[in-house]
């Protein structure tokens, strides 16, 4: 993360004047390199040109380079589970586009979109986590608590049971559902403001009423009908393409950054929306903004593969842990959740033999132990009730 430098003294500024263009300040005395200074886990830049200055932390930054390297292990490894068995080197030959003709049909054209909808959607849920759970300051805080992928579901539950499609296709009706849930969500919490407590409490009120909805639309729907909208339900990879994957590649694009760029406001309202209004931060527009960017990358997930199951709950707790910071990561929290998908995917196609689970059933096994602690921990911090 970066932020504008601050101003320097007026004697390196001269210095800086007097050595011409350069790409690196000076460091202050006792560092080791220029224009960094150490302060235990943590590198402090300052670069001259762009104008930028930051702090690396040593421990997050390997953390993220190692999730990064598992993650593509795991999605080639995902790439070479099917009936047709490939190596990872001939998937990785295949992906560099060279190798045997077959095996390059195989892997680009058959399995790629499936690898690639669960490693942008285990990201897109990862990060949309961590921003809740931040906000909120309550590791509790997760799309698939408050509400947002019960509302999603809902909205297909009903389009496929009543045909009230509109010529829409299910993705899109998910991701509008998931729309006004968030919007019925921010309206029902807002009281001179909102606070990441009362969003918590409406969303998890709003929730059970979706669930509820969505139960009685399957209960009074024929068995076809019910058998196609609960297999979206579960959360699945089977069967993706491209048309499903695009949309979603180019919503990550977006708002991936945005996330990225709001990660030091976000900091400071963890100190208080008085602190953080003192500091200079604009609480509400703040908050509205990373709901929105939260719920952008939820709602385009989820419409793509339907509600898997706590991936946005469990994987910003695990990046937190993995990378010992006192708020969910934004980015490793993303690279988790892909990591996460991508390894229950297999795990869901390898399970039986000859046939495939949906991925959400893994989760959901994986994610329950996850959700048990959390709720320990916080009885035994004091603030579980």
């Amino acid at each position: 993360m970066t932020h504008p430098p601050s101003a320097d003294p007026p004697i390196q500024a001269s210095e800086s004047r007097s050595r011409g263009p350069q790409t690196l300040e000076a460091a202050p005395p006792g560092s080791q390199t220029p224009g960094v200074q150490r302060l235990g886990d943590r590198r402090h830049f300052r670069l001259a040109m762009p104008p930028v200055s930051g702090t690396l932390r040593l421990r997050l930054v390997t953390v993220c380079l190692t999730l990064t390297a598992a993650t593509f292990v795991a999605f080639c490894w995902l790439l070479s589970v099917g009936d047709y068995p490939i190596t990872l080197p001939e998937v990785v030959q295949a992906l560099a586009g060279y190798g045997d003709a077959g095996t390059m049909v195989v892997v680009r054209e058959l399995r790629l979109p499936r690898a690639a909808a669960g490693l942008l959607v285990g990201l897109a849920f990862g990060i949309s986590g961590a921003l809740f759970q931040t906000m909120a300051r309550n590791p509790m805080a997760s799309p698939d608590v408050i509400g947002l992928i019960q509302g999603s579901g809902t909205a297909v539950v009903a389009s496929i049971m009543l045909g009230w499609t509109g010529g829409l296709a299910t993705q899109t009706i998910g991701l509008a559902g998931a729309l006004a849930t968030a919007v019925i969500v921010y309206l029902l919490a807002w009281k001179r403001g909102t606070t990441g407590y009362r969003i918590i409490l409406v969303g998890i009120g709003v929730s059970w009423m979706c669930t509820s909805a969505t139960d009685y639309l399957i209960a009074r729907g024929g068995q076809f009908q019910a058998q196609a909208a609960v297999g979206w339900l579960v959360g699945n990879l089977n069967g993706r393409d491209w048309g499903q994957v695009v949309p979603l590649a180019l919503a990550c694009a977006v708002l991936v950054p945005v996330a990225l760029l709001l990660g030091r406001l976000l900091r400071t309202l963890q100190l208080g929306d008085d602190v953080a209004a003192g500091l200079g931060t604009p609480v509400q527009l703040t908050r509205l903004g990373l709901m929105l960017t939260g719920v952008g990358l939820i709602a385009f997930g989820t419409a793509a593969s339907g509600p898997i199951a706590f991936v946005a709950l469990a994987a910003p707790q695990i990046a937190q842990r993995l990378a010992g910071t006192a708020w969910p990561p934004t980015l490793a929290s993303g690279l988790t959740g892909a990591l996460v998908v991508l390894v229950s995917d297999v795990v869901a196609a390898r399970l039986i033999p000859g046939g495939e689970l949906p991925v959400g059933i893994v989760t959901g096994v994986l994610g329950a132990p996850v959700l048990l602690w959390l709720l320990i921990r916080a009885n035994r911090a004091g603030s579980g009730g």
